[in-house]
């Protein structure tokens, strides 16, 4: 064989090429379907095809449970003690808060300099839409989310992906091994080997990415009328389109200034992981992959199994940024005054309330409801941002992911040095 043909060869099984020619064809085929086909059929055709995206979401589900207990129990035991779990997880904790409260200044920034809701009509709204996310709105509250962090059972925690709760009993499991020292060898080589096996179907469930990004991109371009979206919602995806694009020069500028030239090693590594978030609106989907990329990458397994799961709790950077962006982007449709006082007010509540919705579907809009909840903004304001909500997730999923990559990275390499 020879090199061109070796080249091309690399080139069209790449995993990251294979995705986006998914998302090409998967566009162009639901474009079709819904230029041609009746509003009922397309939708039809909408509820197949995302089943394969489904299909490809439900295979990453089923292994995040298992990798993220053995891997973290694992680590930790191998940290040995109490003081350093203590340590990183601090160093993980100061990461997370000081990226969330940033993030949400860049589109506190960005919406009250844009004003993208001031003087915007957008004509009929259906506000029937914006009842699901409302009635998740019940009963939120950071009391909850308190008792919700400590699992009643971890098997009910791991039927239903709870990861911070999975991440609680982990801690707690993999600490009590560590001190007893060489008696729990034998489970802790065990669940090291499970983890192994995991990260191997790891390799087997990716190859089924570029079909379940096809299903979700060619449902959607189905049912939506792409170009009828951009120019109603013109103003408000660009401002937004402003404040995730700053939040990326910022995330990009601190990964230089910690890792410096092995900053561009990280992102050659993540493309895939950052694609697949983007192109199935689930920052969740990539966690094994991640996981392994990192490891690639250089960052002990013990650092990645515990900042990881972390940080799919605490550190969803372009959720954060949207989250103060389309709350008071609904108060400036209703002309609700908000001063800069109250505002910071809001963006402290959501520092809080937003930790404890990770898993929880299209858990951005739950708290920004909520908390337009709790400044008397009319929640259903959130059936404005609704049409358009899906292409900003393609965005806020790809950001969070390049977020943890980046947190974990930095406190491996901090580890490192210590």
């Amino acid at each position: 064989m020879t090199t061109t043909e070796t080249t091309k060869k690399s080139i069209f099984s790449n995993l990251t090429f294979q995705i986006l020619i998914a998302m090409f064809f998967g566009a162009l085929l639901g474009i079709f379907v819904h230029n041609y086909y009746v509003e009922e059929d397309a939708k039809s055709f909408s509820d197949k095809i995302k089943m394969l995206a489904t299909v490809f979401i439900r295979l990453v589900q089923m292994i995040i449970s298992p990798l993220v207990f053995t891997t973290l129990v694992v680590g930790i035991a191998k940290l040995g003690d109490i003081k350093a779990v203590g340590r990183i997880g601090g160093k993980a904790l100061g990461w997370f808060f000081s990226a969330s409260f940033i993030s949400l200044l860049i589109g506190l920034f960005w919406v009250n300099t844009l004003q993208p809701g001031v003087g915007l009509k957008l004509g009929k709204i259906d506000y029937s839409t914006a009842a699901e996310v409302s009635d998740k709105t019940q009963g939120f509250s950071f009391q909850n989310f308190v008792e919700h962090i400590i699992p009643k059972s971890i098997v009910e925690a791991m039927a239903t992906n709870e990861i911070l709760q999975i991440v609680i009993f982990s801690i707690f499991f993999g600490l009590a091994a560590a001190s007893i020292g060489s008696d729990s060898k034998p489970v802790v080589n065990a669940l090291d080997k499970t983890s192994h096996i995991i990260l191997k179907m790891v390799n087997y469930v990716m190859k089924f990415a570029p079909i379940g990004v096809f299903g979700a991109i060619a449902g959607v371009f189905a049912i939506k009328d792409v170009n009828d979206l951009l120019v109603t919602y013109a103003k408000f995806f660009s401002s937004f389109l402003v404040g995730i694009g700053t939040l990326w020069v910022f995330l990009l500028l601190i990964g230089y200034v910690f890792l410096k030239k092995q900053m561009t090693v990280l992102l050659k590594r993540i493309v895939g992981p950052l694609v697949i978030a983007f192109g199935t609106t689930s920052s969740e989907a990539v966690f094994p992959k991640l996981t392994e990329e990192l490891e690639r990458f250089g960052v002990k397994d013990k650092i990645v199994s515990f900042m990881l799961p972390l940080g799919y709790s605490f550190n969803l950077d372009g959720s954060m940024m949207y989250m103060t962006f389309a709350s008071i982007f609904i108060a400036q449709v209703y002309n609700v005054p908000l001063d800069l006082p109250t505002q910071m007010t809001m963006l402290l509540v959501l520092m809080l309330t937003s930790k404890g919705i990770a898993g929880v579907p299209r858990a951005s809009l739950v708290v920004v409801a909520a908390t337009c909840g709790m400044f008397k903004i009319p929640i259903e304001g959130i059936a404005l941002i609704l049409p358009i909500d899906h292409f900003c997730d393609m965005f806020r999923s790809a950001t969070n992911v390049l977020g943890n990559a980046l947190a974990t990275s930095v406190v491996g390499k901090w580890e490192k040095e210590s």
